[in-house]
């Protein structure tokens, strides 16, 4: 299949769910875009990252299709309930809009030289990013939405898988509940990891879907991580930061890893990595 089949097989799925939308294909760009039809609110979704994951699941298409789905059910217009709202904070790239395109400023605070929070509310499939008109409606400050999502954020279950490479475990963190990166602000649970950890903590939030931990006890971890970050920077549909984060005393610092060392199968003492 080529990115031309899958995006009329995405936009043949969606037309199974709903009619309300009209679409349109950057050829260059290989990107779709999906708007609704009464508000012209839509999302663009890069075909050429998605066919990556396509060619290793098959029933990727119905995962594009249901996240477009949701995103389009969201941005209708519709009030929310200030005592209904559920509130999370959300982890972006610096390199994020910070406006609405209509030019309205988002609710963010500053968290790394790599990342910002945004809060979102809550619609259990999918959320909506809070502006400051949004927070008026709501009655509520900045430090009230903050104080808020923070609280919700350790409600939150924390699941983690483990695999382990060479000696070096890294830890992973995948919900799929559009929160997964967020809990990367729960510093008790960081703080938790930390303790586990015999060698250098590092973090990863490559997109919204997944947190990686590793406990590097060798060099060839740090080669790892990054190849990993890489990957999964590249197939996720929300993409954060490639780069690894060092926790140490409570705080977060990126780390520029320049890897080497290719083969993990293998046991060796020839690994090679450059950290900065």
């Amino acid at each position: 299949m080529n990115i031309f089949q899958l995006k009329d097989k995405v936009i043949e799925k969606l037309g199974e769910k709903r009619s309300d939308f009209i679409t349109s294909f950057d050829r260059e760009k290989e990107m779709l875009r999906v708007e609704r039809q009464d508000n012209k609110k839509g999302i663009n979704v890069s075909l050429s990252k998605a066919m990556d994951k396509f060619k290793k699941d098959s029933n990727f298409a119905d995962e594009i299709v249901y996240y477009i789905d949701e995103t389009l059910e969201r941005m209708k217009e519709e009030k929310i309930d200030p005592e209904q709202a559920v509130i999370y904070p959300v982890v972006r790239s610096t390199s994020f809009p910070d406006k609405t395109k209509n030019g309205v400023d988002f609710i963010k605070d500053s968290h790394t030289n790599e990342t910002d929070i945004y809060y979102a509310i809550d619609f259990r499939k999918s959320y909506r990013l809070i502006d400051e008109e949004l927070a008026s409606s709501l009655g509520m400050r900045q430090a009230d939405i903050r104080t808020l999502a923070d609280n919700n954020l350790k409600e939150l279950k924390i699941e983690i898988s483990r695999d382990t490479i060479q000696e070096n475990d890294f830890y992973f963190v995948n919900h799929n509940d559009g929160y997964d990166a967020s809990r990367i602000l729960n510093e008790a649970f960081l703080d938790e990891m930390h303790e586990k950890c015999e060698g250098e903590m590092m973090v990863g939030l490559p997109h919204q879907d997944v947190l990686i931990i590793a406990d590097v006890k060798n060099n060839v971890g740090y080669d790892i991580m990054a190849q990993m970050m890489m990957q999964y920077f590249a197939e996720g549909l929300t993409p954060i930061t490639s780069l690894s984060f060092s926790y140490r005393e409570k705080k977060l610092e990126p780390v520029f890893i320049l890897g080497k060392q290719r083969n993990y199968n293998k046991r060796g003492n020839d690994d090679e990595t450059d950290i900065q």
